[in-house]
């Protein structure tokens, strides 16, 4: 076979694998090769304390009406009637973290004391918060299953829900595992979630 082009739609985790966490995700194992130097893992420890740093504070504090209101409907979003966590107001799809500080004296003050990337990376973490804990919930579970075995005999001609091109490979290939057919070109997420249902995980 040709080189296997990834495209973006085939990538297994996408919300994982995002272009904000890449210095996060891969610096450390850089640093471990001798590729990067301390003084970039330094930073990205910074920038991991900072956004945790944001994080918690939109959690822990809260926010009053007369705070906030004039900013949710000028965005048509709808105004609260007590005072409410910060956390809970961000992650409606059309408010910003930008919008708290420009309506709010207080965020204001707290977040000019950070960096644009770390304020940017904590924002995408409390907005995706559910859809990033599945994902890693996920993630976690195949590789719990990388061993799991699949028969040889098995006829993947029947599995009507995997792609054609699934079929004909893991008909040609016969992996051992999920792991193993997991890593064949041109099989999808998708295609490995067929193999888990139909074998009961």
């Amino acid at each position: 076979d040709e080189p296997y082009r990834m495209f973006t739609s085939r990538a297994e985790y996408r919300i994982l694998l995002r272009q904000d966490n890449a210095d996060i995700r891969l610096t450390p194992r850089s640093y471990e090769l001798g590729l990067a130097k301390k003084e970039r893992l330094d930073r990205v420890h910074f920038k991991q304390k900072q956004t945790n740093e944001i994080i918690n504070y939109f959690k822990k504090e809260s926010i009053d009406p007369i705070e906030i209101n004039s900013a949710l409907e000028a965005i048509g979003s709808a105004p609260i009637n007590q005072k409410v966590k910060m956390f809970g107001i961000l992650t409606r799809p059309t408010i910003t973290l930008l919008d708290f500080a420009i309506y709010s004296p207080k965020v204001k003050e707290f977040i000019l004391k950070f960096d644009l990337e770390s304020i940017e990376q904590a924002e995408i973490l409390m907005k995706y918060e559910g859809y990033i804990s599945r994902e890693h919930e996920l993630a976690d579970k195949q590789t719990r299953l990388e061993d799991l075995v699949l028969h040889d005999d098995f006829d993947y001609k029947r599995l009507t829900s995997l792609s054609a091109e699934a079929r004909e490979k893991f008909n040609k290939i016969r992996p051992r595992t999920i792991g193993q057919a997991s890593r064949i070109s041109g099989i999808t997420p998708s295609d490995i979630s067929v193999l888990m249902v139909y074998l009961g995980r």
